[in-house]
């Protein structure tokens, strides 16, 4: 079992399996993509599969897959299938833009794998080519309705854009009405890789949730996890959900769960800390299995409390993107 150094127990690995995205989200990073990371530092699909069942022999019992997009690596497969049958495992999720996920729904389903975050952040057409500065949506969304028939556990996470999709908030919600889906709201956070200027919210997490006051009053909170990151809610009489994430705020992290370990091998403890170290190289060097579980229990005994303490050790500003850092 991992415990932390304030006593939190971590079970939840954040895996990336890849920095590149097929799409050019704005808030994320620069039209022209970032400095992707080269092919022979990032971990093949077998050194994944043997981190996971090192990270999952410590207690690590819940996995998601995030990249970048997770679905770029046309291999991903071959690494789901195996930790569809690593015992202690309990729970594989995948974030996911959506574009390419089509072709593997099926086989997902028949593995188990019920748990599909989907980043979108405009449910009008004009407004997410403008943010994902690509055409895609009628295959984003086709895919949502999709994954929601086949009884996914669909959850969109929509951050909330000053002056680029706000408007949109209200028209998302409307999926939830008529789908057994979960639309999360986010706050945005200042990992977009250089592409502008960030100094705070606008639309903080109680602006978001006045904001669906005014429209729905009626609202409900309904339980949550210990560890959720999101306060959730049902309106009466829609079929799912809705929830909002304090990612910028972090009010949560006094229960965070979380380990997360790039594509090419750094351990974050934090979102908002420097990576901790890098164990791509130990990981395929001599008695790597020991030494990966002597680094992982290093890193989570020097965890920072929050967030917020986290930033103040933080040198300088962020310049990493979010398809980096995973998610």
């Amino acid at each position: 079992m991992l415990i932390d150094n304030h006593n939190r127990k971590i079970n939840y690995l954040r895996l990336a399996v890849t920095d590149r995205c097929n799409l050019r989200c704005n808030y994320c990073m620069p039209e022209s993509g970032i400095d992707f990371s080269k092919k022979d530092t990032l971990f093949t699909l077998e050194e994944l599969s043997r981190l996971s069942s090192i990270l999952v022999s410590q207690g690590i019992d819940k996995i998601r897959i995030t990249g970048g997009e997770p679905f770029v690596r046309k291999d991903l497969m071959v690494l789901i299938r195996n930790l569809s049958n690593m015992k202690g495992l309990k729970d594989i999720s995948i974030t996911t833009n959506a574009t390419l996920i089509g072709p593997y729904i099926t086989e997902l389903k028949a593995l188990g794998i019920k748990n599909i975050n989907v980043s979108m952040d405009a449910i009008n057409r004009e407004t997410f080519k403008k943010i994902t500065r690509r055409d895609e949506y009628n295959i984003v969304y086709d895919n949502i309705i999709r994954m929601i028939n086949e009884g996914f556990n669909v959850r969109i996470n929509f951050i909330a854009l000053t002056g680029q999709n706000t408007q949109d908030i209200l028209p998302m919600l409307a999926l939830a009405k008529n789908y057994n889906v979960c639309v999360r709201y986010l706050e945005e956070m200042p990992f977009n890789g250089g592409s502008r200027h960030f100094e705070g919210n606008t639309w903080d997490y109680k602006r978001i949730l006045s904001h669906i006051k005014e429209a729905y009053p009626d609202y409900e909170e309904i339980p949550s996890e210990a560890t959720s990151t999101s306060m959730n809610y049902k309106i009466p009489g829609f079929k799912g959900t809705f929830g909002i994430i304090p990612s910028f705020s972090r009010t949560f992290c006094g229960s965070c769960n979380r380990l997360r370990i790039t594509a090419t091998g750094d351990v974050i403890t934090c979102l908002y800390a420097q990576p901790s170290m890098n164990i791509r190289e130990i990981l395929r060097g001599e008695s790597s299995e020991e030494k990966v579980k002597q680094q992982i229990l290093k890193a989570i005994g020097n965890r920072a409390k929050t967030g917020f303490e986290a930033q103040k050790l933080q040198k300088g500003t962020y310049t990493n993107s979010m398809t980096t850092i995973g998610g």
